[in-house]
Order: C-alpha cells, then structure tokens, then sequence
C-alpha cells in the first residue's frame, strides 16, 4: 500500500512538474512575441482541462495606455462564425428550420434563392460573394432592408454547390434567418441559448450604442505604424463577425461545445466537425487545416483591421489554445507557435532581424521551385510565392519576410555549393522544403 502511495505521488509530482516546465516555455515564447514584435492581446493554452498558461499583454486604448488584462473583451471577427453554426444547428435540433431548407424559404426573391441550402452557406459552397464591407464601414444611415436589397444586386461567383468560396454574405445571411425563425435578435439568441449556457457571461454581440465594460479598442497597421480603426457598422456586421469575448469564456466555450453536450447533441457536432469541401469547411469552423502539425485539430482564425484572433482545438491531445489581438498581431503564427511548444517541438524564440546589404547576384542560385514554394527574382529584389512578398536579406543565405517577420528562410547548400533546399522557419517551427526545381 505503501509503495503505490509512493507511485501516485510521484505520478503526480511528474505532472505537475511538465505542466510548470511546460507553463514556462509558453510564457517565454510569449514574452518575447511581446518585447520583439509587440503583441498586444491575451493568450490562454489549456491542456487535459488544466489551464497551463494565461496572461495579458499590451495596451487596450494605447492613447491613454490602459494596459490589457486576462478579462479584456476582444472583438472575435471570423471565429464569430461558429456562434453561427452552433445557432443554426440547435434550431435544427428544435426542428425550427433545416439544413436542406432553401435560401428563398426565408428571403423569397433571392436571385437563385432556391438553389442555394442553408447547409451550403455554412460550408461556403453557395456561390456567394465574399463581404459587403464596402457597405457597413462607410454607411450610418443602413437598414436590414436596403443591406439585403443590395445583397440580391451582387452577382453569385458560381452556380451554388459546385465549387467553394469564402462569404461573409453567406454567414451574414444565416445570421438573419436566425432572427427570423427564433423571433429574437441575434444577440438576444446567443445570449440565451449560447452564453448564458456555457457560462460566458464577459461575451456578447458588438452593437453600435452599447458601452461594453473592458472592451479593447482596435488598431490597424499601415506601414508599420498603428492607426486606430475606421468607423464599422456594428448592427450589420454580424453573423459572420461581431462577436467579442475573453480567453477565459472562450476555454468555457471550448469545453461546453468540445467537451459537452451543453450546446450541441452528439449528432449535431459529428454534422459541424465534418470536412465538406476540398477547403477543409466544417460549419464555423476548418477541420484539420494545413497548419495542424499532424495532429487532429479543428480551427478557425479571424482578422479585420486590428481584430486578429485564433481559435484552435486539438481535439486527440486535448489541447485549446486561444489568442486574441487588438493590434494586428499575427495571432494565428503565435497559436501555431504555442501548439509546437505543446507537441514537444524545437520552437525558436522570435528575435529582431536586421536587414543587411549583400551582393544580390547570389539570388540566381536561389530562384526556383522548393517543393510548393517558388521564389523568384525581380529588379535585385528577391520575391516569395509571388511579387507580392519581397524577401530581405540578414546574411547572405537566410532571409525574413518583408510583410511577417515570424517567418524566416534560410537556403542550404551541399558540400558542392549547390543550393538544395530550403528551410523555413514558421513563427519558430522548423520546415524543410527540397529545391525541385531550379538552377
């Protein structure tokens, strides 16, 4: 009896002692996202149900530098859309609407309302255009019936279901039936049947007269300089954004919509957790994105203006890592961060890079195709993907990015001097890419 004491202690003694190696090297990594490249935001990584790492950081209004705490309320952009998804499907449950139910069931003169399926809005496969932005930054004097009578103008981008395309409209859309069908608003819904559930009571829906207790402002870069944000329309830029919350309520959302049957049937989430498209589009959500790290994970990042935001659940290992941005900060490189830290990963700490005059007539030997990378080269300038992203060099063989400097790369010769791969390192996270094509 004794001996097994020992054991669950010393069980016990080890776990504790991961957590707190493993709590540190997360608050390492951040504290240095936040000293190099000026994070500002919240941070929360959680582990079988244990929080291993929260903290705040930066500035909520930077004119009168009120600084950012665990419960700041952040504006969420696209990872908004799975509060969507979630509505729509407990309406399903409640056999208010279905899945299957035509667009024009609720809007009868949308141009090929018909066509278009509640379930291809939320899986962007109705052929919708992407936002109406043009509308809800600019415009005070908006109304729900002049917003959808300029919807009906905007020409579909393809015949619905047969291709994939990212809609704010879509989700904007479904935010409205869900108005229509419940005959509460859309905050007035999430409140009751989302938030108050799971216990989120820091979280809500962003209006334009409201005053929100500890809400962050938000700032956009342009030219490396933080401007505050242009005017938005709150009362129409819903369903596919406009929820705000904290980290804290989104580990509760982690757990009651992940972890639970609180908000969804077993059923319903089998249903939103599918992969629908070549895109990975579940409902509200990206199953098993690119940047998964060979571990199931199911995703969604956000970003408009200063609203930079990622969501990220690794559904086998248990983990949840949440980042929230009021600065632009590239949240999901920083979650891609975190989650190698988790996974046990080499994680290079961020640094600032400096950019160093070499003779440019090395990038000859760089030019070519790595794999599903290409650089080029333009005008002495050497080019990234496309012309868009130009490479700077710190050495003459390793670069940063001019547009992330969470990305660097590095080409690598063979004993012959020959140039051979390419290795990137991705918010510290190492990958390696064959030169396969090339001089």
């Amino acid at each position: 009896m004794k001996s097994r004491l020992t054991l669950i202690a010393l069980l016990v003694f080890t776990f504790v002692y991961s957590q707190k190696e493993l709590s540190t090297k997360l608050e390492q990594y951040m504290d240095t996202q936040f000293a190099i490249n000026d994070f500002s935001g919240t941070v929360l990584v959680s582990k079988n149900d244990s929080v291993v790492f929260k903290k705040a950081y930066g500035f909520a209004n930077y004119e009168w530098k009120v600084k950012n705490t665990i419960d700041s309320k952040f504006s969420l952009a696209s990872v908004s859309k799975q509060f969507t998804a979630v509505a729509i499907l407990q309406l399903a449950e409640n056999k208010k609407l279905s899945l299957q139910d035509p667009l024009n069931k609720y809007f009868a003169d949308f141009p090929k309302g018909d066509k278009i399926t509640l379930k291809m809005m939320l899986t962007h496969n109705s052929g919708l255009q992407m936002d109406f932005d043009e509308l809800y930054l600019s415009k005070t004097n908006l109304d729900k019936d002049s917003v959808y009578t300029y919807l009906t103008k905007k020409p579909l981008l393809f015949e619905p279901g047969t291709s994939t395309a990212y809609s704010n409209i879509g989700y904007y859309l479904l935010g409205r039936i869900i108005e229509k069908v419940s005959g509460q608003s859309y905050s007035e819904f999430l409140k009751e049947n989302i938030f108050n559930k799971a216990k989120m009571y820091n979280s809500g829906v962003s209006n334009n007269d409201v005053i929100v207790d500890k809400m962050t402002q938000l700032y956009y870069l342009d030219n490396y300089k933080l401007n505050k944000n242009p005017y938005i329309n709150w009362n129409f830029n819903l369903g596919h954004d406009g929820v705000y919350s904290t980290v804290e309520d989104l580990n509760l959302w982690n757990k009651a919509l992940f972890d639970s049957q609180i908000l969804l049937s077993e059923a319903s989430k089998k249903e939103m957790f599918t992969s629908y498209n070549k895109q990975n589009f579940g409902f509200g959500v990206v199953i098993n994105p690119f940047y998964n790290q060979n571990h199931q994970l199911i995703a969604h990042d956000g970003g408009f203006f200063g609203a930079m935001t990622s969501l990220n659940k690794f559904t086998e290992d248990h983990v949840f890592i949440t980042v929230l941005s009021n600065n632009q900060s590239k949240s999901y490189y920083i979650a891609y961060g975190l989650a190698g830290i988790c996974f046990g990963k080499e994680v290079e700490l961020p640094y600032k890079h400096i950019q160093k005059v070499i003779d440019t007539q090395v990038y000859n030997q760089y030019i070519g195709d790595y794999e599903n990378i290409k650089i080029l080269t333009k005008d002495n300038k050497l080019y990234y993907v496309d012309y868009n992203i130009e490479l700077l060099p710190e050495s003459e063989t390793k670069f940063f990015r001019s547009d992330n400097h969470n990305t660097t790369l590095q080409f690598i010769k063979n004993k012959k001097g020959k140039i051979i791969l390419l290795e990137i390192k991705k918010a510290g996270i190492k990958e390696t890419k064959n030169k396969t094509k090339g001089v």
